[in-house]
C-alpha cells in the first residue's frame, strides 16, 4: 500500500470512530447537534491526519498550523478528532455538555487543549483566522491556517469583510472550507437566502477555488495539500447533513437533533 493509500485509509477509520464517539456523546447528554457534526466529520479528519503539523503534547507550539472551528456547534466533530489526536483523553468526552464539563456545548479554549478560539456565534471564525493569517504573513512564519465554516454561516457579513481583507492580503497561508450541506437550522440555505455561485464571488474576492465531495478523504487531501498559489484558497466541501445514518441524512430536523434509544440502535448498525 503506497503512503497517501495508507494515508486515506487512516483518514476513514478515524472518521468511522469520530462518527459513532460523536453519536454516543449526543445520545448520552440528549444534546447536541449530530446532523453538522457529520457533514463536517471527513473534512475535519483528513485535515488532523494527512494534512496538519502540530504536536498535541505541545499545543501552543508556535509553528503549528492552525485550525478554526467556526461553525461551533458542531462541537461533537471537533471534540471527538481532537481527542483522537492526543489532546485529551477518552474518558473526557464522556463527560459533554455536563455541569462544569471543558466540554461544552461551544468550544472554549481557555478550557481545552487544542482549541485555538472560542466560537460559537457565526461569522467570527473566519475574521479571527484571517487576523492569524495576516500574523503569519507580517512576522514570515510557516504556520498555516484552517478555517471551516457553515454554509448558513454565509450569511454573515463579517465573513464577506474577512473574505475581502484576504483576498486584497493575497493570504495564501489561509484555507477556508465551506462545509456546504444546503441545511441550516430549520430550513435550505437556497430557500433562506440564497448563496450560490459561491464560487464566483469567491473568485470576485480574489481567493483561488476549487469544488470537492466532502466526504472524499481522497479528494480532500488533494484540495487541502495543494502547493500555494499566492492567493487565500477557498475549498467548497459539498457534504450530506447526517452523513452516515440513513434516517439523518438531508434533514435539517437533525440540526440540532438528539437520538431516542432505537434511532441509537440503529446508526451504531449503520455507522460500520
Amino acid at each position: 500500500m503506497s503512503l497517501q493509500n495508507d494515508t486515506v485509509a487512516r483518514i476513514k477509520e478515524k472518521a468511522l470512530w469520530m462518527r459513532r464517539r460523536a453519536f454516543k456523546m449526543v445520545y448520552d447528554a440528549q444534546l447536541g447537534h449530530p446532523g453538522g457534526d457529520f457533514s463536517a466529520t471527513d473534512i475535519i479528519a483528513t485535515l488532523y491526519f494527512g494534512v496538519m503539523n502540530y504536536d498535541a503534547a505541545k499545543p501552543n507550539l508556535p509553528g503549528r498550523d492552525r485550525f478554526i472551528m467556526s461553525k461551533g456547534h458542531a462541537t461533537g466533530a471537533l471534540y471527538t478528532v481532537l481527542c483522537a489526536a492526543g489532546y485529551f483523553p477518552e474518558d473526557w468526552l464522556a463527560t459533554y455538555m455536563q455541569p462544569r464539563s471543558m466540554l461544552n456545548g461551544h468550544p472554549n479554549r481557555n478550557y481545552l487543549p487544542g482549541v485555538e478560539t472560542n466560537t460559537g456565534p457565526l461569522g467570527h471564525g473566519l475574521p479571527v483566522a484571517t487576523g492569524i493569517a495576516i500574523a503569519g504573513q507580517i512576522t514570515g512564519a510557516s504556520y498555516r491556517t484552517f478555517v471551516l465554516t457553515g454554509d448558513g454561516e454565509m450569511q454573515e457579513g463579517s465573513n464577506w469583510e474577512a473574505a475581502m481583507t484576504a483576498g486584497n492580503r493575497k493570504l495564501e497561508n489561509l484555507t477556508w472550507i465551506v462545509d456546504r450541506n444546503r441545511l441550516q437550522q430549520g430550513a435550505g440555505t437556497e430557500e433562506t437566502n440564497g448563496l450560490d455561485p459561491l464560487d464566483k464571488k469567491f473568485e470576485a474576492f480574489g481567493w483561488d477555488v476549487s469544488m470537492v465531495d466532502g466526504h472524499d478523504a481522497e479528494a480532500l487531501l488533494a484540495a487541502l495539500s495543494a502547493a500555494p498559489t499566492g492567493k487565500p484558497r477557498a475549498i467548497i466541501a459539498n457534504t450530506t447533513k447526517g452523513k452516515g445514518v440513513s434516517f439523518m441524512e438531508n434533514k435539517a430536523s437533525w440540526h440540532h437533533g438528539v437520538p431516542n434509544d432505537d434511532q441509537f440502535a440503529t446508526a451504531m448498525k449503520e455507522l460500520i
